[in-house]
């Protein structure tokens, strides 16, 4: 059943806090960001910012920015090399700590994102959602959320989605503040982070492609 006690605070109260937050720890964070996009410019190459396009707030589509995380190594054909072989040491630490995900403070600032929802997915996604499934983009993805903090990556898609439902289904004020303090211990004892080849989850429309022909 949904929970209507996060109604005010979602309508009225969510986005100026994030707002404020994103400012106060983008200025406070501004030698961070230098030092990073330093280390990246150095280690993996220009550009140092990673964009890419993804379902947000109604599932409108908006840029998210990351600090990037692989090469541009091509093999003979001048073709990229696989994932797993661009993905340094270098950009494994970014990921496993999070660091990677700082420019989507801006994001936030923008109003395309949010401290705390559902992680935003990749575009080709949006087909495979069951109609139960919609519901996550009924507010805006954020940095964390539910399931960043009950498994991250290791979760199936169903446990996934049904953790991101049950989000926006009972949001209210305590439950981001709870979910924020819960991520800072998550990322400090870097819990059940994959990355890389140890990342073995399909990737959604794989997957439900298969189940459908399982049918």
């Amino acid at each position: 059943m949904k929970n209507s006690k996060g109604g005010i605070y979602r309508r009225f109260f969510k986005r100026p806090i994030d707002f404020v937050l994103a400012l106060i720890a983008i200025i406070f964070l501004s030698p961070v960001f230098i030092f990073v996009a330093i280390l990246v410019k150095t280690k993996l190459g220009s550009p140092v910012i990673f964009k890419q396009e993804r379902p947000g707030l109604n599932e409108e589509i908006f840029t998210m920015y990351k600090f990037r995380t692989m090469t541009d190594a091509k093999d003979e054909k001048g073709e990229l090399l696989d994932d797993s072989i661009r993905l340094t040491k270098f950009g494994k630490l970014l990921r496993s700590t999070s660091i990677d995900e700082l420019p989507e403070l801006f994001n936030i600032l923008k109003g395309d994102m949010s401290f705390v929802g559902p992680r935003p997915l990749l575009i080709r996604y949006l087909p495979y959602y069951r109609e139960d499934e919609r519901v996550r983009s009924n507010v805006r993805p954020g940095i964390t959320g539910l399931a960043q903090i009950n498994g991250r990556n290791a979760l199936s898609w169903s446990e996934r989605f049904k953790t991101d439902v049950e989000y926006v289904n009972n949001l209210t004020l305590l439950l981001d503040v709870k979910i924020l303090f819960i991520t800072l211990s998550v990322v400090f004892k870097r819990k059940n982070i994959l990355v890389g080849s140890e990342h073995i989850l399909k990737d959604l429309d794989v997957e439900r492609k298969e189940e459908s022909i399982n049918v």
